[in-house]
């Protein structure tokens, strides 16, 4: 793809992130989003669900495993796009705005691409360095462990 958004049916208010739930970097990411989300504008789903394809028919699973995915009124937000979304609409946009700025986006976005294309094996490293453990998710809700019944809340 040339640009990072494409025309759509809007599927809910707010900003909703279609998101790798096995990759413990990205659930880590996730879950410091939503403790940020006072305004409940961010909606998380994860891409593994088993209804996933029938919500989101529009989005190819393959794609989604390779750039972040998100839908925000009628469009498809992609990768480095989302993550400014998302960090703006929580009020921390400062944290992303180099991200958008003329000489850094080029090299931000391929180092992004990077990262994602190297999430498995960068958490894994994470992970064992400073104990970033992935939570546990069933259906789009994320767990600590797998005895906990929605340790996070909504």
């Amino acid at each position: 793809m040339t640009n990072n958004t494409e025309r759509i049916t809007p599927p809910t208010q707010g900003l909703t992130i279609l998101y790798d739930s096995s990759c413990p970097l990205c659930c880590a990411e996730m879950a410091h989003l939503k403790r940020k989300d006072v305004n409940n504008l961010i909606t998380l789903v994860d891409i593994h669900q088993s209804d996933f394809s029938t919500l989101y028919p529009n989005i190819e699973v393959e794609q989604a495993m390779k750039i972040l995915h998100g839908l925000y009124g009628t469009e498809i937000l992609l990768g480095l796009a989302v993550t400014h979304r998302a960090w703006t609409l929580v009020g921390k946009g400062f944290w992303v705005a180099p991200l958008n700025w003329p000489l850094i986006k080029p090299l931000s976005h391929q180092i992004y691409l990077w990262v994602a294309k190297h999430r498995q094996s960068i958490s894994t490293f994470l992970a064992k360095t400073f104990g970033i453990n992935k939570p546990y998710c069933n259906k789009g809700t994320c767990y600590d462990d797998r005895t906990n019944a929605n340790s996070r809340g909504k």
